[in-house]
């Protein structure tokens, strides 16, 4: 029953640090990637369906993504759906073909970006911190129901704990990596 619970907890904070490393690769540098465009839906045929489920997209250079969709009638939708997705970028048709290059990031720009991301992973630390609350207290009801004994609680806790700070200690590491990423010129 102990192990089953820590399991649960390791693999749910497993689960927060990779939706946590989602929400970054969202966060665009100066540089073109793909899973930029990962998130964005486009109406296709009345039905919202990803960006990649109805185009090619590939990196043409260090700034400038390409869309293919693999039918014509879609370029305008595919364009409109790149424009309304929030991100600042400004797609344009060249016939079949989408570009859309990356602006290049102020200084500015750079320094709120480096805030987000910061508050997305405190966001990721409370999650994890929450998600050990749960397994310790699941842990303490076992306890209560005399199912293990004192012991076993305080060592499960300790085990608990250990694998806390090993998730706080992967958002860090990841939170280090964007941030250097979002400041490198």
């Amino acid at each position: 029953m102990i192990e089953d619970i820590l399991k649960d907890a390791a693999e749910r904070m497993q689960k927060s640090i990779a939706s946590l490393s989602q929400e970054f690769a969202k966060i665009r540098t100066g540089r073109a990637h793909t899973s930029l465009l990962d998130h964005i839906m486009v109406d296709y045929y009345g039905t919202d369906t990803p960006l990649n489920q109805v185009a090619n997209v590939g990196v043409e250079d260090s700034r400038t993504l390409t869309v293919t969709p693999w039918e014509d009638a879609m370029v305008a939708k595919v364009e409109k759906a790149i424009m309304t997705a929030d991100l600042g970028l400004n797609p344009a048709s060249a016939g079949k073909m989408i570009r859309v290059p990356m602006p290049m990031l102020t200084e500015e720009r750079r320094k709120e970006l480096v805030k987000v991301v910061r508050s997305e992973a405190e966001g990721g630390r409370v999650a994890v911190r929450n998600i050990r609350r749960d397994a310790i207290s699941d842990l303490k009801e076992l306890e209560k129901a005399k199912e293990i004994s004192e012991d076993d609680l305080r060592k499960s806790e300790t085990r608990v704990q250990e694998v806390t700070d090993k998730a706080v200690a992967e958002i860090e590491v990841h939170l280090e990596a964007k941030e250097k990423e979002l400041m490198e010129v």
